[in-house]
């Protein structure tokens, strides 16, 4: 960092202190990874100076040719990794993107209908936090009591009651698998569009770990960060009939010019995410998110749903007795970061939770693998088991930061 050393020490030294801190804690939140080097230098890269409005070969400024060439090549490495008809990569953001989905198709006080916030959803997928909850008209469908897994049956019921233009798909704190094909049977019955958020497992699906919902969804929308292990930005993927009414949403609907050093980025990790390196990542992460469930479960951290078929785990606290802002707070002192969350029918506000949230995608980018797990869940339990001892946390501390040291964060992508 030589240049930003001489020209602003106190950033240069900040920028110090988060290497460090993510080099020497151990990152268990789903919603986190580690971008190359390759990516990271994208980011940082002149087209940061480029103002290109509009699209390839429609743009408002002059100079932009080779603008049109890194945004073009983008497009067509997302949709070739994807199998979309078409793409944007133009969003700042998965919520620029999701808010773009709806400016195409919807019109202010339209139904939606999506997943409660509480059971595992988002909020910019209607809810009443979010601008999207007062432009539209939600509902919200939830998990069974019983199972803690989607309904489809209820999910449908509600749907025929209350006819959504906008059927919404994803979640941000939901373990299991979606049934794409029944919830796209589900729109069609009623003329809705289902719109699907896979912003949480873009990087599962790039690799073929688990099942796709672009031959499904009008709409699938994702973050290029958490398991894509790119930058943070956002990207849209819908039917070639949806191209023009997609772009307009973008520009000029809800946006100004991109950032083009993020469409650098974006290009870069889509092109990453095609190889057999990146795949194998994927594969640790579902590996030791399964394992990970089991170690938690035998402990007595009862996973939601009864484990996980993706890249998290939703641990409910109850039967320790113990809170998820108590929790989360001895664990971050020991070095394990993850996030306090709510579970489904918590009791608890979402500023306290009955329940942690897990992932396992910044370890596995690491190359931590199974045996590393067990140790981990084994320093979970131990600082959850007196969550006010210090001199636990500081033993957890040393021993967490060995196992970091072994597995250092990496600048290349290896399997």
């Amino acid at each position: 960092m030589p240049f930003i050393e001489r020209e602003d020490p106190a950033v240069a030294a900040l920028l110090q202190k988060e290497r460090e801190r993510q080099e020497t804690t151990l990152n268990l939140i789903a919603a986190e990874n580690t971008a190359p080097a390759a990516v990271l230098e994208a980011l940082g890269s002149s087209f940061n100076n480029k103002t290109a409005e509009g699209y390839p070969g429609r743009r408002y400024h002059t100079g932009c040719r080779v603008a049109d060439e890194l945004e073009q090549l983008a497009v067509e490495r997302a949709k070739a990794l994807f199998g979309a008809g078409h793409a944007n990569v133009q969003p700042h953001s998965g919520v620029n993107a999701n808010l773009a989905v709806y400016g195409a198709v919807l019109n202010p006080a339209d139904r939606i209908l999506s997943m409660k916030l509480s059971h595992g959803g988002h909020l910019s997928h209607g809810d009443a936090a979010s601008i999207t909850g007062r432009i539209f008209q939600p509902s919200h469908y939830g998990v069974n009591p019983e199972t803690e897994r989607l309904d489809y049956d209820a999910i449908r019921d509600l749907a025929l009651e209350i006819r959504p233009k906008m059927l919404v798909a994803g979640a941000s704190s939901y373990p299991r698998l979606i049934d794409y094909r029944t919830l796209r049977a589900i729109a069609d019955e009623v003329s809705a569009y289902l719109l699907v958020d896979m912003a949480h497992i873009a990087g599962l699906v790039a690799a073929k770990a688990i099942p796709s919902p672009v031959p499904h969804a009008h709409f699938v929308t994702f973050t290029t960060y958490k398991t894509l292990m790119g930058p943070h930005g956002g990207v849209i993927l819908c039917t070639s009939d949806f191209a023009k009414k997609i772009d307009r949403s973008i520009f000029p609907g809800t946006q100004g010019t991109p950032t083009l050093a993020l469409v650098a980025a974006k290009a870069v990790c889509f092109h990453l995410a095609g190889t057999q390196a990146f795949r194998a990542v994927q594969e640790r992460t579902l590996q030791t998110a399964v394992l990970l469930a089991a170690e938690l479960d035998a402990r007595g951290y009862r996973p939601v749903s009864g484990g996980t078929d993706n890249h998290m785990v939703l641990a409910d606290l109850r039967a320790k007795g113990l809170k998820g802002d108590t929790a989360e707070a001895a664990l971050e002192a020991a070095g394990i970061l993850c996030n306090r969350n709510v579970i489904p029918f918590d009791p608890e506000s979402t500023l306290v939770t009955s329940g942690l949230r897990f992932g396992t995608p910044g370890i596995s980018s690491r190359g931590m693998g199974l045996d590393e797990v067990r140790t981990i869940a084994g320093w979970i339990d131990r600082v959850l088991s007196k969550p006010g001892d210090p001199s636990v946390q500081k033993q957890a501390g040393e021993s967490i930061r060995d196992l970091c040291r072994r597995f250092p964060l990496r600048d290349r992508l290896e399997g």
